[in-house]
């Protein structure tokens, strides 16, 4: 598919192509079953993500862009991750270990957050609402428990009224979006703040990324969190209200 990627073999003389790759996975994972046409593209996705899909006697693989000059174990290790997802079989760890440990490199996290930031976008209604303005949350708790020093991030209720994904931080965008199943008269204020408080220590304590790791609730973050003034009533009013 335009490169060529070197066979972990005794010898360097042999080389496979992505096509290739993926052929030969595909005949280990489904042995009895012939090998479809395979078709590589290498799209300009907003993120790390790949997709695969047979259809018409054709195996459709679309890989982001970002793995256009991965080493050959680690398209393999897409290949074993992507084929395995589109049969329901189980992955084997090997693979899902090495594909997170080259994601997880600096250089990579460092690709992956651009092209988030100049490809992707937020999609959201604002920060003012219906009942609540997310921006006063935001300034209240920052006042009340980071001494009003946290700079504010953008602030966007959600299209949706999710009761899934109550809140998130996107640090690509350096945005905190709530659920807007919030905004509404009837739902808890105090459930409102704890959410946004949550979303507000993953701006204040970064990701750890480390190796295969990537922890999002670092021991710090959760010891702050459990200094939430009626933390415990706050957790139990959002498992009362789902």
């Amino acid at each position: 598919m335009g490169f060529l990627t070197p066979v972990n073999v005794a010898s360097s003389l042999f080389f496979e192509t992505p096509v290739e790759i993926f052929s030969r996975v595909h005949r280990e994972l489904r042995p009895r079953t012939a090998v479809p046409l395979i078709e590589i593209e290498y799209k300009a996705f907003a993120s790390a993500d790949s997709r695969i899909r047979l259809e018409g006697g054709r195996l459709e693989v679309k890989i982001t862009d970002l793995l256009s000059g991965a080493p050959a174990p680690v398209t393999e290790s897409l290949a074993q991750i992507l084929i395995s997802k589109l049969y329901r079989k189980p992955i084997e760890r090997q693979y899902e270990h090495r594909y997170r440990l080259y994601l997880n490199r600096k250089d990579m996290r460092k690709q992956i957050n651009h092209v988030r930031q100049t490809r992707g976008r937020k999609v959201h209604l604002g920060s003012q609402g219906a009942v609540h303005d997310l921006e006063v949350v935001f300034e209240d708790l920052n006042a009340k428990h980071f001494g009003g020093m946290m700079a504010r991030p953008g602030l966007g209720w959600s299209h949706v009224r999710s009761r899934t994904r109550l809140g998130h931080f996107d640090p690509s965008h350096q945005m905190i979006m709530i659920s807007r199943i919030f905004d509404d008269p009837r739902a808890p204020k105090l459930a409102l703040e704890y959410v946004m408080f949550h979303e507000m220590l993953h701006l204040h304590y970064p990701v750890d990324h480390s190796g295969t790791r990537r922890c999002v609730h670092t021991p710090e973050f959760k010891a702050h969190e459990k200094q939430f003034p009626q933390f415990a009533e706050a957790q139990a009013l959002l498992k009362k209200m789902w």
